[in-house]
């Protein structure tokens, strides 16, 4: 009798994705659109334009966790964004 032990490769998806960003101080823009139900593109705009609160690191957008959801918040409040 031999020992076998099966490797199972796992791949990410979303959800993993998703429960990483739990951890993280700040969101990607793809992430950011997902909550908004917003298409990339469109968040993309509104990150660049300065609606949306965001920072540019390098070549690549982050949007801080706090800042987006006070923002958000404050649309929700009546107030402006």
């Amino acid at each position: 009798m031999t020992n076998v032990i099966h490797l199972v490769r796992v791949q990410p998806n979303e959800t993993d994705a998703s429960s990483d960003a739990g951890s993280r101080a700040v969101y990607t823009v793809l992430e950011a659109a997902h909550l908004l139900s917003l298409s990339r593109g469109s968040t993309y705009t509104l990150v660049r334009n300065g609606t949306i609160p965001a920072m540019k690191v390098g070549s690549r957008w982050v949007i801080p966790k706090r800042r987006f959801h006070a923002w958000l918040d404050g649309l929700i409040d009546g107030g402006e964004g």
